[in-house]
C-alpha cells in the first residue's frame, strides 16, 4: 500500500455465539462500545465501530452469533448476521481453537462461499491452548474454506490485534473517510445506555434469566443542576418473559435491581463523562421474543420490515 493512499471500507465480524466477536471489535478500535458477557447471544443487532488512522478508515460491523434460532428474536439475529456479509468489503470469521467443525461451522463456510469476498480467519483465545497445537487447529478450518489469511489472536489480551488491522487494510480499496476522525461508533447514547444496562443485568443474573430480558429506555433528558453542571435523567425498564424471573431480577428487598442499576449508572457516567440519575424498573411481557410488535418497538424489526443502509 502506497503511503499516500487512503483506504476505507467495511469489515464484518462473524462467527458462532460466544467466540469473542464483541471483545475483538472493542480491542480493534481501542474502546469499549459493544457489551460483553460470558453468556452466548449477548449481541443482538449489528453494531458499527470506526477505526481511523493516517492510512485509512475501517468500519467494523459486529454481528450476533450465528446459531439455530428458537424464536423470532433468534431468527432476527441470524438474519442480521448473514445480511451483514453483503455489506462488507472484508469478512473476519472469528473462531476458537478446536479440532471440531460441526454443522454450525459448515453452514457459515457455505454462506461465505456465496459472498466472493476476502475472508480472514481469526482464531481467537489462543492463550487457552498449547501453542504447539494451534497449527493443527488452523488446518482443520482451512479444510472448510480457502481463507485469504489466518491470524491467531487473543482478543482479551490484545495479542496480534495489529496484525488483524494490517490484514484488513491490505484488502480494502482506496476510498473516502466515511466518518470524521473523532467518531468511534454510530450508536446513539440512548442505545448505548440501554445496552449497558442489559450488560450489567447479564453479568449479575442467573443462567436461566438473561436470554429472556431486554431493556427499553423510557425517557432520557439532560438538565442543568443547581451546581451548574449537567446531569442525565434516565428511566429504563428491564423486560422479562416470566413473573418468576421478575422476582429474580428485583431480588430480595430490591437488592439485585439496585446492584444492576448502580453498576449501569457508573458505566453510563464513565461513557458520558457526566453525572447520571438512573431509575430502572422491571416489567413482564410474556413471550416477547416471539411477539413481532414488541420486537419492533425494541428495535428488533422483522425481516420483512427491516431496512439496512450502508
Amino acid at each position: 500500500m502506497k503511503k499516500d493512499e487512503f483506504r476505507s471500507g467495511f469489515a464484518a465480524i462473524v462467527g458462532r455465539p460466544n467466540v469473542g466477536k464483541s471483545t475483538l471489535m472493542n480491542h480493534l478500535v481501542g474502546q469499549k462500545i459493544a457489551i460483553t458477557s460470558a453468556k452466548p447471544q449477548t449481541t443482538r443487532s449489528q453494531i458499527r465501530t470506526v477505526y481511523t488512522c493516517p492510512e485509512g478508515q475501517i468500519i467494523f460491523l459486529d454481528t450476533p452469533g450465528i446459531h439455530k434460532a428458537e424464536s423470532r428474536l433468534g431468527e432476527y439475529m441470524d438474519d442480521v448476521a448473514l445480511e451483514t456479509l453483503s455489506q462488507a468489503d472484508v469478512i473476519l470469521w472469528l473462531v476458537e481453537p478446536s479440532n471440531f467443525s460441526g454443522a454450525g461451522e459448515k453452514y457459515i463456510a457455505s454462506q461465505l462461499k456465496l459472498q466472493k469476498k476476502p475472508v480472514i480467519l481469526v482464531m481467537n483465545k489462543i492463550d487457552t491452548v498449547e501453542k504447539k497445537d494451534v497449527p493443527q487447529y488452523m488446518e482443520r478450518y482451512r479444510a472448510l474454506y480457502p481463507f485469504d489469511e489466518i491470524i491467531p489472536v487473543s482478543a482479551l489480551r490484545s495479542v496480534n490485534i495489529d496484525s488483524v488491522l494490517e490484514a484488513v487494510f491490505a484488502r480494502l480499496p482506496e476510498g473516502p473517510m466515511y466518518y470524521d476522525e473523532e467518531t468511534v461508533t454510530d450508536q446513539t447514547m440512548r442505545s448505548l445506555a440501554a445496552e449497558i444496562i442489559r450488560e450489567k443485568a447479564l453479568r449479575c443474573l442467573k443462567e436461566e434469566v438473561p436470554h429472556g430480558i431486554a431493556v427499553e429506555i423510557l425517557s432520557m433528558k439532560e438538565r442543568e443542576r443547581k451546581t451548574n453542571d449537567m446531569i442525565w435523567d434516565i428511566e429504563a425498564v428491564i423486560i422479562t418473559e416470566k413473573d418468576s424471573h421478575k422476582g429474580i431480577i428485583i431480588g430480595k428487598g430490591g437488592s439485585m435491581l439496585k446492584r444492576i442499576a448502580t453498576q449501569a449508572r457508573l458505566a453510563i457516567e464513565e461513557m458520558a463523562g457526566q453525572h447520571v440519575n438512573l431509575k430502572v424498573f422491571v416489567k413482564v411481557r410474556k413471550d416477547w421474543r416471539d411477539n413481532v410488535g414488541i420486537l419492533k418497538s425494541l428495535g428488533y424489526e422483522t425481516k420483512q420490515g427491516r431496512k439496512t443502509t450502508r
